[in-house]
């Protein structure tokens, strides 16, 4: 069997196809559908969660689909690390510029803080008429257990070399340096974060820091009035739209890991009742 010449398009027809009666001898274009969903973080945890090495993999295979006319993500996620979101939004960035395809994103329920930087990735972004969408901010939260320990007649012995290694330890009063030096750190991310806003949304969003940088969400008819998103639609209103009425939504489905199996159970047992407190409460702030 011969092969294709190299400068054949992807999309020409197949000798066989030619045989057949004239709609079918079209392929069908493909949308590859990457569902990302969860709080972004890492961890040897049995709850799923969002990560670079989560998703690599489904967003590989998606971008290398025959036929492919666009990605699209599906963003259910009310946010987490955003050193994750970062690995994400670049991860698919990079594939979309190295394989010359168009990223649509979807948000579902919930598009927000970390949600909404791996959204920035997609060079459209639609969402539901209810989404939420938003939260550009840095947030840090944690308890305090001053007294603790006290009261159940526990006393707790820690050693350090450096001096600043106790920082904001939650068994030892708060001091206002510490708090000084955290909110530093957090002006700073949150500067990454509005910079990536501005360069990918660009004039949408243009003169509207004092109103989207503070943290806020909206649902959906808002933030397209203030540039966060370009329009309402799900995924099969839109590419059908786009693409026609053949296009073939080709979900990508993630590999199936154990997690624990590099942790030990026990470990990821523990982590994952950690883990399932500080979801419940980021998807408890918009209402969910």
């Amino acid at each position: 069997m011969t092969s294709a010449p190299a400068d054949q398009p992807s999309d020409a027809i197949p000798a066989w196809r030619r045989w057949l009666p004239p709609p079918f001898r079209r392929r069908r274009p493909v949308v590859g559908v990457v569902r990302l969903s969860g709080v972004i973080a890492t961890g040897a945890t049995l709850r799923p969660t969002l990560s670079l090495g989560s998703v690599a993999g489904s967003l590989e295979r998606a971008f290398s689909l025959a036929g492919l006319k666009a990605v699209a993500l599906l963003i259910n996620s009310p946010g987490g690390s955003p050193v994750q979101s970062t690995l994400i939004h670049k991860r698919v960035r990079a594939l979309a510029e190295e394989k010359k395809i168009p990223v649509l994103v979807f948000c579902e329920d919930v598009a927000a803080s970390g949600g909404y930087l791996i959204a920035l990735a997609g060079d459209e972004i639609f969402a539901d008429a209810s989404s939420i969408v938003g939260s550009i901010g840095v947030i840090s939260a944690g308890f305090g257990f001053v007294e603790a320990l006290a009261k159940l007649g526990v006393e707790r012995r820690v050693h350090t070399a450096g001096e600043e290694k106790m920082i904001l330890d939650p068994f030892r009063p708060e001091k206002e340096e510490d708090v000084e030096r955290l909110k530093a750190i957090q002006a700073d991310i949150h500067e990454v974060f509005k910079n990536l806003v501005r360069a990918r949304r660009g004039e949408h969003v243009a003169g509207r820091d004092g109103e989207i940088f503070t943290g806020a969400f909206w649902t959906a008819g808002r933030a397209r009035e203030l540039g966060l998103i370009d329009g309402l639609g799900d995924v099969r209103q839109v590419c059908r739209a786009r693409y026609g009425k053949r296009v073939r939504l080709r979900l990508i489905q993630p590999g199936r890991g154990w997690p624990w199996r590099r942790a030990g159970l026990g470990a990821a047992l523990v982590e994952d009742t950690l883990v399932a407190l500080e979801e419940r409460a980021l998807w408890a702030r918009y209402g969910l």
